[in-house]
C-alpha cells in the first residue's frame, strides 16, 4: 500500500520564541536564515569545511552578514588549520589578526604542508610535475619536518 501525498507537507518551524505549523510549498520557500533565529544559523554554518564556508558567504548579503559577524565560525575553522600551522596561526592571532584573517592567510598553506608531510610529493622526479600544484612560501622549520618526514618514511 502505497501512501499519497495529498497536500505540500507541513513543517513545523520555531519563530521567535513561538511554534507555528507551516506548509511548505514552491511559492512559501524562504532562506533558513531569514526564518531561523541566528544562533541556528550560525550551528548549521558551523557544518560547513572552511571552502564551503567561504562560498556561503557569497550566497547572498544575509549569509555574508551572519557568517562575517561570527568569530565563532572563524575560530573553528581556523584551529582545525592550526594543527597543521600551529606556529604560523599563534604567529598571526599574537599579531592581532583576526581569527578570519588569520585563517585565510593559513588555509592554503595547511593544505600544502599536509599533503608534503604525508608524502604527496615524495616520488616527485622533477619540478615540472609540481607546476599544476598550488604551492605556497614555507619557512625553514616547516621544510625541516618535511625533510624530517621523508627521511622517516
Amino acid at each position: 500500500m502505497q501512501h499519497k501525498s495529498v497536500g505540500p507537507s507541513p513543517v513545523f518551524l520555531l519563530r521567535e520564541g513561538r511554534a507555528s505549523l507551516k506548509s511548505l510549498d514552491a511559492s512559501s520557500s524562504q532562506n533558513f536564515a531569514e526564518t531561523l533565529p541566528t544562533e541556528v544559523s550560525v550551528r548549521i554554518f558551523g557544518e560547513l569545511d572552511a571552502e564551503s564556508l567561504c562560498r556561503a558567504s557569497r550566497t547572498c548579503k544575509l549569509w555574508h552578514s551572519i557568517i562575517d559577524q561570527s568569530e565563532h565560525l572563524w575560530r573553528q575553522q581556523c584551529l582545525l588549520v592550526r594543527a597543521i600551522c600551529q606556529r604560523e596561526v599563534d604567529s598571526d592571532r599574537s599579531g592581532g589578526l583576526s581569527w578570519k584573517v588569520t585563517l585565510v592567510r593559513n588555509y592554503t598553506r595547511s593544505q600544502v604542508k599536509t599533503d608534503w608531510l604525508t608524502g604527496r610529493y615524495s616520488r616527485v622526479s622533477s619540478a615540472d610535475e609540481l607546476l599544476s600544484r598550488k604551492m605556497v612560501p614555507l619557512d625553514p622549520e616547516t621544510w625541516g619536518e618535511i625533510l624530517q618526514a621523508e627521511l622517516d618514511r
